[in-house]
């Protein structure tokens, strides 16, 4: 019953917008010959044939009988082509919008000129959509799906180094200028080019860290879709360890198990994962790292997040670590950080990911903007408030749309300094 409604529900909207989306089609073909109009409006209805018909067969139908990568391709396919059908529709809409109160404004105009002009007598020279919106709004639909199409093609496996200078104002001589890295948000479930996902660790080991940090989600569900990639990732060493936690994916919660008892197992085949890769899994845990007499903490937690499960448990982390002068915290998600963190630890500096930027979004600059910042006020870069610090990592992978425009994968490359 329920699979009915959002199917009814999903039919009634997608087709609503491509109605609307074809009165402007249908405006600029009027002029062109009754055997042109008919084939460009049997190929502007296919598309949307095409896409109900792919979710039926794909999400209704078939469901998991279908492999994650070839329903993620579905669901890009039917998001590029209806999110920049409602990028068009928006052009559209604003015109129709000016074209009303045009209308009546020349009503009224009419109205004060000749007196006896009613309601029900029609204006002459009636004001039409302008072909101008209408091209224009078609113009945008199709920028933005080139521009989805190309994140998929490009944005993907674009990484991207990021250098941030980390000042810390107690951290230990012996630590000043280490090399530490971060990677977040692998879901390898994901991936469709196993050549550029070794080209990304390549980039990570040719900065030669001293230490590593993996901020959770390594799956999106299933410990077995590191198979593929385990070896690639294997790679990923440092001196000082790669230390490791978990992400609300991890833990198998968005898919169906046979039993507790399976999903319970993955959970101990992902984690012993972890342990065959040599990363250092913390489970509400903390390691000391020594330095030539001198000490750093590094803290992890389980996943801890608002709207999300919340599994992780800080005060046993941070249990006996009054002594380090310095603590580093592993929590994916960085809505975290405000709740439990700031203000109410001594933890130096936390890392994150969780966000992926959306995988959609603008930066230039200094200036950024995503969506997902309608959700998480941190939600890439660097964060600062009184003396504790949170960087959250735009992600290596990505989850659902299978590629990046504009937020594109990240590598961080800190240098922990003396403050």
């Amino acid at each position: 019953m329920q699979r009915t409604v959002l199917l009814t529900i999903f039919l009634f909207l997608f087709l609503g917008l491509d109605w609307y989306i074809f009165t402007g089609v249908r405006q600029l073909i009027k002029p062109w010959s009754a055997n042109n109009q008919r084939f460009v409006s049997i190929l502007y209805w296919a598309i949307p044939l095409i896409s109900v018909s792919l979710v039926i067969i794909g999400f209704f139908w078939l469901g998991e009988r279908l492999s994650y990568q070839t329903r993620t391709f579905i669901a890009s396919f039917v998001l590029i082509v209806y999110v920049s059908k409602i990028f068009a529709a928006v052009v559209l809409l604003f015109g129709d919008i000016v074209l009303m109160i045009r209308k009546a404004y020349s009503w009224i105009q009419s109205s004060f000129s000749n007196k006896g002009t009613s309601l029900d007598q029609p204006i002459s020279n009636p004001i039409s959509r302008t072909e101008f919106i209408t091209k224009a709004a078609l113009a945008v639909g199709a920028t933005h799906i080139g521009a989805m199409t190309w994140g998929i093609i490009s944005g993907a496996h674009d990484y991207r180094i990021r250098r941030v200078p980390l000042k810390l104002a107690n951290l230990p001589a012996q630590f000043h200028g280490l090399k530490l890295v971060q990677l977040s948000d692998i879901h390898s479930g994901s991936f469709f080019n196993k050549t550029a996902v070794q080209g990304g660790v390549d980039m990570l080991l040719n900065e030669k860290p001293d230490m590593v940090f993996f901020t959770g989600d390594i799956v999106n569900n299933k410990a077995e879709e590191l198979n593929d990639y385990f070896d690639i990732f294997k790679r990923i060493q440092a001196p000082l360890g790669v230390y490791s936690t978990l992400g609300n994916h991890d833990y198998g919660d968005y898919v169906q198990w046979s039993s507790q008892q399976a999903k319970t197992q993955n959970l101990k085949d992902l984690m012993e994962a972890h342990k065959l890769m040599n990363w250092n899994l913390l489970m509400d845990e903390h390691k000391e790292i020594k330095v030539d007499g001198d000490s750093l903490g590094i803290l992890g937690i389980q996943n801890w997040g608002q709207g999300f499960a919340q599994h992780g448990n800080l005060e046993k982390a941070i249990l006996n670590t009054d002594h380090l002068p310095t603590k580093l915290l592993l929590s994916h998600d960085p809505s975290h950080w405000r709740a439990q963190v700031l203000d109410k630890t001594n933890i130096d500096a936390s890392f994150a990911g969780h966000t992926h930027g959306m995988q959609y979004g603008v930066e230039i600059g200094g200036f950024k903007w995503s969506p997902v910042s309608l959700r998480y006020k941190e939600w890439a870069g660097l964060y600062k408030e009184n003396e504790q610090q949170l960087y959250v990592n735009r992600g290596y992978g990505y989850l659902g749309y299978p590629g990046r425009i504009g937020i594109l994968p990240e590598i961080t490359v800190f240098e922990l300094q003396k403050a």
